[in-house]
């Protein structure tokens, strides 16, 4: 069947939406590009899009849509994010109450974190995160019909993949400029201060909600 241009960009619509409204997610790749620059900043990017490309492929398959009727599957997924995102935000309120001086220290006496720890870093939190679950689920019940064919799926798996690299790797561009870096060094504990406020608020949704 031929393609309906006007429902396709209604999809990639809700994913844009979906994605790249500020989010855990989002929220820490901004972080890691203000603090550590653009390159780990994209290696974290680059685990939350294998996060998003594994629960498409669920979605895609009909799997996630089962998995959200197992109520005990969502609830342990549910309280994995939730904890993730509470231990971010503890790592990022004591980053907020610490002394800039302090945390150059820290940082200079740190190893620097491997790529491939940070890339398990954006992956844990894209595959522990509900949200990005569910928000697979809606897109693609919202793209697919009773008479959808497999090149309708292909072409919207393809278009967000598209959208998902584009929005998720333009954060860690955009937040690792120079300006967004000085920015950042003067407003560090108000900038830190929010990103604990942030995942504390998402963690304890998680925690708390039912649905």
């Amino acid at each position: 069947m031929p393609f309906d241009l006007h429902h396709l960009l209604l999809v990639y619509t809700a994913y844009i939406v979906g994605a790249a409204s500020p989010g855990p997610s989002n929220m820490r790749i901004m972080a890691v590009a203000m603090h550590r620059g653009r390159r780990a900043a994209l290696v974290l990017a680059a685990g939350v899009i294998s996060g998003s490309f594994f629960w498409g492929a669920m979605a895609a398959t009909g799997v996630s849509a089962v998995l959200t009727q197992y109520a005990n599957a969502l609830t342990l997924l549910k309280i994995l994010g939730g904890a993730y995102l509470l231990f971010l935000a503890f790592k990022a309120a004591r980053s907020a109450m610490t002394s800039s001086e302090q945390v150059e220290r820290a940082i200079a006496a740190t190893p620097d974190v491997s790529g491939v720890r940070l890339y398990q870093r954006g992956l844990l939190m894209h595959l522990t995160n509900p949200k990005a679950l569910l928000g697979w689920v809606a897109t693609m019940t919202l793209g697919l019909g009773a008479h959808a064919t497999p090149q309708t799926v292909a072409v919207i798996l393809a278009g967000c993949a598209v959208l998902s690299v584009n929005i998720f790797c333009g954060y860690a561009i955009v937040f690792s400029t120079t300006p967004m870096i000085r920015a950042y060094r003067r407003a560090r504990r108000w900038i830190e201060g929010t990103l604990a406020a942030v995942y504390a608020t998402a963690g304890v949704k998680l925690l708390w909600s039912r649905t």
